[in-house]
Parts: C-alpha cells; sequence; structure tokens
C-alpha cells in the first residue's frame, strides 16, 4: 500500500469519525453548566404517606429546588412544578399525578432539566427509572439532585442512577417488610388495627367511651328500626353530637359506623375476618348479622333505582342441607330459591332449588298458626340459646383458641389455620342464627292472638316484607331444604324441614 492509499484511509477514517460524533446528537456531548442558562427545568416534589426516613416537605423541597434553578440558570414557571403530597413512589399500583404529568410534559420537550430534593423522591421502582430514561433519549433531560446531576444520556449517570433507585426499592421493601410482620404480629395477639381512632373506642381501639358506645347502640337499633342513613345522620346533627374526628355526621359516616366489625370484636386483616378481637364489642354478634343482611339487601335495591321486582320473604332463612349454605332467591325461569353454591366452580356443583312462591306460602301458613297461638306473656324477652347450643358455641370458640395457639406457635401453616377456622366458625355461625337480638313484644307487636291472620294479611297489603322477613327470621332458625324425591311438577312438601327458635319451650 502506497503512502497516498494510506492517507486517504486516514482520511476516510477521520470523516467517519466526524460523521458517526454529529448522528449521536446532544446525547453524546457534554454540556457545560454555562450553556444551560435560560433553558426550561420542572420542579418535582414528593412525601410519603409512609414514614420514610427522609419525610421534609414538599414545601421545602420546593424551595431547594428553586435555590438550585437560581444557582444554574434555569427557568421554572409556575405551572412546571408537580407535586404529589402523601403519595407513596413504592407502591406499583399507587397513582401519582404529579410525576404522571412531568412525563407528560418530558414527553412533549418542553423540560430540558427535572430538578427534584433527591432522585427517591422521584422514583423508587426501577421501571419508573426506564420510563423517564426512555424520554430522556430523545429529549436531552438531564436530572438534579440537592448535591450532584445525572445526565439521562451518559451511560455512566444512568448506571449509578440504576443503583440509586434499586437501593430505594429494596429500603422500601424493607420497610414494608417490617410493617407486615408488626401487623401479623398485632393479628396474632388478638389487637387491634393501629390508624385513626374509631368512634365508640379511645386511641389503642380497645377501651369504650360509654358516650359514644351508647349512639353506636343507638345507630345499630335505630337502623333495624327502618330508619335510612340520612335519617339517622340529620337525628345526630340536630342534636350536635360530632363523629370520632370532631366532624359533622353525614350518612356516609353513619355507614361506616354500620360497616365497622370493629364494634362486634371482629379482628380484620387485609379485609378478611381473622377472629375475635381482645377488646370488648359493643353491638352482639347476631345485631351484628341481622345489619349486615339489612343493609345488603338495601344496597342492592339502591343500585337498582327503585324497589326490587319481587322479594324474597325468606331471605336468609331458607337454607340447602347438601352443603349447609343459605339458599338465595333468583328468577330466571320462575321465582325460586337456589343453592348459592350452584354457579361456584371452586367447590362441587350443588343444583338444589325449590319454587319461590309454594314454599313461601307454606312456611307463611306455619308462621301465622304460630302467631295465632303464641302468648307474649309466656315468652322470655329476648330468648337464649339453650345450654346444649351454649356448650357447643364454648367448645368452638375454645377450639379456635387451641387453632390460634397451633399458628402462634408455628405448628400450623397459615393457610391450614385459616381452612380451619372457617370451619369451625361456620359451625358457631349456624347455632347463633338461633339467637333473638330484638325484643319480642317489638318484632311481634299486634300480630300475635286470634287475629295474627288479619294482621299479616295487612303487613302483605302494605307490601311490608322487611317487616315480614324480620318476623319469620324470628319465629324460625332455618327452613332447610332436601334433596327432592319426587319426579314431576307435583311439590314435595316432605322435602321441607322448618326448624323453630326456641322461644315456645
Amino acid at each position: 500500500m502506497t503512502a497516498d492509499d494510506r492517507d486517504q484511509q486516514t482520511d476516510a477514517r477521520l470523516r467517519r469519525a466526524l460523521r458517526a460524533r454529529q448522528a449521536a446528537g446532544t446525547q453524546r456531548t457534554k454540556k457545560h453548566r454555562s450553556d444551560w442558562t435560560g433553558e426550561s427545568a420542572a420542579i418535582y416534589c414528593r412525601i410519603s404517606h409512609a414514614n420514610d426516613d427522609d419525610q421534609t416537605g414538599v414545601e421545602r423541597q420546593e424551595g431547594i429546588c428553586r435555590d438550585v434553578a437560581e444557582r444554574l440558570g434555569l427557568t421554572v414557571t409556575e405551572d412546571q412544578v408537580f407535586v404529589d403530597n402523601n403519595r407513596s413512589a413504592w407502591q406499583r399500583k399507587r397513582k401519582r399525578p404529579g410525576w404522571d404529568a412531568l412525563l407528560a410534559e418530558a414527553s412533549k420537550g418542553r423540560v430540558r432539566h427535572v430538578l427534584t430534593y433527591h432522585p427517591d423522591r422521584l422514583m423508587r421502582q426501577p421501571r419508573d427509572l426506564e420510563e423517564l430514561l426512555q424520554i430522556a433519549d430523545d429529549h436531552d433531560i438531564t436530572l438534579h439532585g440537592q448535591a450532584n446531576r445525572r445526565d439521562l444520556a451518559d451511560p455512566d449517570d444512568r448506571f449509578f442512577l440504576r443503583i440509586e433507585v434499586a437501593h430505594a426499592c429494596r429500603s422500601s421493601d424493607d420497610t414494608s417488610r417490617r410493617l407486615i410482620d408488626s401487623m401479623i404480629d398485632r393479628v396474632q395477639d388478638g389487637k387491634p388495627h393501629t390508624g385513626r381512632r374509631r368512634y365508640g373506642y379511645d386511641k389503642t381501639g380497645t377501651v369504650i367511651v360509654p358516650e359514644e358506645a351508647a349512639i353506636v347502640r343507638e345507630i345499630f337499633t335505630r337502623f333495624l328500626d327502618g330508619e335510612s342513613p340520612v335519617q339517622l345522620a340529620k337525628r345526630l346533627y340536630d342534636r350536635g353530637e360530632k363523629t370520632a374526628q370532631g366532624r359533622n355526621w353525614t350518612a356516609p359516616r353513619v355507614r361506616d359506623v354500620l360497616d365497622n366489625r370493629h364494634v362486634a370484636g371482629i379482628r380484620v386483616f387485609r379485609g378478611e375476618e381473622i377472629g375475635d378481637g381482645e377488646w370488648p364489642a359493643i353491638i352482639d354478634r347476631g345485631m351484628w348479622r341481622e345489619v349486615r343482611e339489612r343493609r345488603a339487601y338495601r344496597a342492592a335495591a339502591l343500585a337498582k333505582g327503585k324497589q326490587p321486582g319481587r322479594f324474597y320473604l325468606l331471605r336468609g332463612v331458607v337454607t340447602c342441607t347438601g352443603c349447609g349454605k343459605v339458599m338465595g332467591g333468583s328468577g330466571g325461569s320462575g321465582a325460586k330459591y337456589v343453592c348459592n353454591h350452584t354457579h361456584r366452580l371452586d367447590v362441587p356443583r350443588c343444583n338444589r332449588a325449590v319454587s319461590a312462591p309454594i314454599l313461601e306460602d307454606f312456611v307463611t301458613e306455619a308462621a301465622i298458626n304460630l302467631l295465632e297461638r303464641l302468648d307474649l306473656a309466656e315468652v322470655p324477652t329476648p330468648s337464649a340459646l339453650s345450654e346444649e347450643d351454649q356448650a357447643a358455641i364454648a367448645a368452638d370458640r375454645q377450639e379456635l383458641d387451641d387453632l390460634k395457639d397451633m399458628w402462634e406457635s408455628q405448628e400450623l401453616k397459615t393457610r391450614e389455620y385459616r381452612e380451619m377456622r372457617k370451619t369451625v366458625e361456620a359451625r358457631i355461625a349456624e347455632v347463633e342464627r338461633k339467637m333473638i337480638v330484638r325484643p319480642t313484644t317489638e318484632v311481634l307487636d299486634g300480630l300475635v292472638g286470634p287475629h295474627a291472620r288479619q294482621s299479616w294479611g295487612a303487613l302483605k297489603e302494605a307490601e311490608d316484607y322487611q317487616r315480614m322477613n324480620a318476623v319469620v327470621r324470628f319465629l324460625f332458625a332455618a327452613v332447610k331444604i332436601e334433596e327432592a324425591t319426587k319426579k314431576g311438577r307435583q311439590f314435595d312438601y316432605g322435602r321441607i324441614d322448618i326448624e323453630q327458635n326456641p322461644i315456645w319451650t
């Protein structure tokens, strides 16, 4: 190769290198801070709801970032300050409006610099960083913290940022693990969940406040008497009563009390009932269940915007003997009570069904016959469980305590403990359904004696189905449906077994 050929190759290599650097554009060009003067910048501030190591407030974060912008000669307009107050950057499903707005502005090329107190304020998940880096590839963005800056187009800065974000993610994971461990310890000890003070209890959630407990009982009692949450809220507002946070009562806050399982002494963990809590209950379990069923019915009626076309008179009473579950009303080819397991795939199919009109007429006739013969003077008020039932409940509660001890000592896995606990609690619930929590004279007022049939007819004419359902549930613990033994269209009355509540003994 001659000297001229070597010179031509050298010139060609230099030209290729120059074109490559030009093609790389600004991403490979190191800018001096003097070149930033007047360029657009955005500020991002965030403080988490959790107890992070650094809880510098968003106002202070913004002040620090503005000082950095002024020192670098960057321009920050008022609409380029993005704040996520009381927002976690670690939780993947948690929405961050400020973060989303910042990315939208950056993707439009309106932001050349992002200022934040520390990178972990901006992101604590690797995917957030990668999303920002992808935008930075197109718009040459520089990230500024309180102590340093990162050129998002520089491989070394990207490497260190990924390490910092991974460290922040690990720190959040450790914090989450410690919080979960602490919550599990409280669950195992039967202690209440921490947080805002619950109405009816002090800050610890274990000591009843007598004045507030009286109002809780009033809310439950009046709700069962037919008053709506709106009416209850107005009643409390007119009396000048306040919530646990010192606010006026509203219908949603009344519903919160009705939905609060804490007042029934029920410990909840992640939406699941774990068992009895180690604190005194304000509302007994029978009244609690009655309110829950009434709430479910009213919610369904409200969702449809009108009363349902058909009220199933025996709701909450009809029981399938095959699986022990309550049968619910269903329309379709005809009104009927159907086992709730009919359409479930996680349990063996149960196709048991019974005609609703015929069953309701049969049970109604049995109820009227009892009302005609019932003497309120001889009926205990309120009725109590038999000694046999009380002994059965006591034995089951002892078994729950034993299971809890085995779980705490790690003799049982959590999955095994939950399955066994559900089985025992189902037995307790079946017996407790016999409990009558309403005074007899209140439920049966005007319905007993020789004129019971006429009084019942008046309720039917007035379409007071909820009162009729309350009476049926007072009289009968369950209407058990056996498997059909006869084929054809003829109704099999032999498959009906009505279990009375023990109020006539």
